[in-house]
């Protein structure tokens, strides 16, 4: 009942705002696609309403961050902001560990992959009180569990990371996208592509992801500031998140400094590409409508994923293949997948899956496999990530 009433709504917010998805032409079918919406009419980080559409402010402790600071609930608040409530994250410091806590909201389940992420925050470049000059970090992001080092399913991306005062060897204001493949802790290594801008993004900005198509494209308020892919292209479904925290506190000055990050609403369309301008429209319309929440995510059917190739790629090569040579039909005639060839929605290709989800590494002893690409690709090894389907085992 409640899934079809919000279909309904989205379908007629389609309509009006021209979106459709890439896999069809009709608005009616892009609603069936799922969106979530959400323009933080909360009271506190206790409201039942929170947690009952899916959000948990984070209580547990550990990192990124100061070692030993406090992550609380009691960080979130839900004050009004140009007359609209919008979620708020705090963090604070005083200097040491125990004087220090931080903030962060995430969705309680991890069930978003490919589609438009869309989220308009208030980035600030001063505290709200105290000495400025703090190593704070003002993020929206994505990400699931990493299940041990190196783990090559592992998908994040960082949405933004802005450090207005610096981090991490840099001086600020700096603001990072991050698309990353894996990890290891100990001894520290990372396996991502980034992009930077060095300016001030302090005030309101509108964020956007597109997932699509073995392209992770972003923006800032319309401006394509990154575009990532190949095996960087998330593998698994993830979270959405917002946290506020301290790198460290070789910055700190003295007193006690306080920050705030606010957020006005996110939006999440399943398996569509939304350009910035109509995934801020598709926001702009629930709110004048009076919806300050929708999650057909789950409820709705499923779309099929977007195919139409990113309209501004930053490096693309050749993705024709040779007229020359007929499609391949199996095993007998389909070409061994290699690492640096692109391959375009419905190529087979055959490959024995890596062990541990390094193409250079040892095999998995399964044997090869037939895969077909589910849409554009390059770099993604079949068996490990989302972009290629299993066909079976190869005689």
């Amino acid at each position: 009942m409640l899934g079809k009433k919000f279909a309904g709504i989205a379908a007629a917010v389609l309509a009006a705002s021209g979106i459709v998805a890439l896999s069809s032409g009709s608005p009616a079918a892009a609603a069936d696609c799922g969106y979530l919406f959400d323009d933080f009419h909360y009271n506190t980080s206790s409201d039942a309403a929170l947690t009952a559409n899916g959000w948990t402010p984070r209580s547990y402790q550990g990192g990124p961050g100061v070692a030993g600071a406090n992550w609380s609930p009691a960080n979130i608040t839900f004050p009004t902001a140009n007359g609209d409530k919008v979620a708020q994250l705090t963090a604070y410091t005083d200097g040491t560990a125990t004087g220090t806590g931080h903030a962060e909201l995430y969705s309680t389940q991890k069930r978003y992959l490919e589609g438009t992420y869309a989220s308009r925050i208030k980035f600030t470049d001063a505290p709200a009180s105290g000495a400025d000059g703090d190593h704070i970090n003002e993020t929206f992001f994505t990400i699931s569990p990493l299940n041990g080092d190196l783990d090559p399913t592992y998908s994040e991306l960082d949405i933004s990371e802005y450090l207005p005062n610096g981090g991490w060897g840099e001086t600020g204001p700096i603001n990072y996208q991050t698309t990353w493949y894996t990890y290891r802790n100990d001894p520290w290594y990372a396996d991502n592509l980034h992009s930077s801008q060095r300016s001030s993004l302090d005030g309101w900005h509108d964020l956007v992801a597109q997932v699509a198509n073995g392209h992770v494209v972003y923006y800032i308020d319309g401006v394509q500031v990154g575009d990532h892919g190949g095996k960087y292209f998330p593998r698994q479904t993830m979270t959405i998140n917002w946290n506020l925290w301290f790198i460290d506190l070789a910055t700190h000055t003295g007193g006690k400094s306080t920050y705030n990050q606010q957020i006005d609403w996110v939006l999440f369309a399943k398996n569509q590409v939304l350009s910035p301008a109509q995934a801020t429209a598709q926001a702009a319309a629930y709110r004048s409508g009076g919806k300050a929440f929708l999650d057909t995510v789950a409820s709705s059917g499923t779309c099929s994923t977007p195919t139409t190739p990113p309209v501004t790629p930053s490096s693309t090569p050749s993705s024709t293949p040779p007229t020359s040579q007929p499609p391949a039909t199996g095993c007998s005639d389909a070409p061994e997948w290699q690492f640096s060839s692109v391959y375009l929605g419905g190529n087979l290709v055959k490959h024995e899956k890596s062990k541990y989800g390094d193409p250079s590494g040892p095999p998995s002893g399964q044997g090869k496999h037939l895969w077909k690409a589910r849409y554009w690709t390059q770099g993604s090894e079949p068996g490990w990530t989302e972009q290629w389907q299993d066909l079976g085992p190869c005689a």
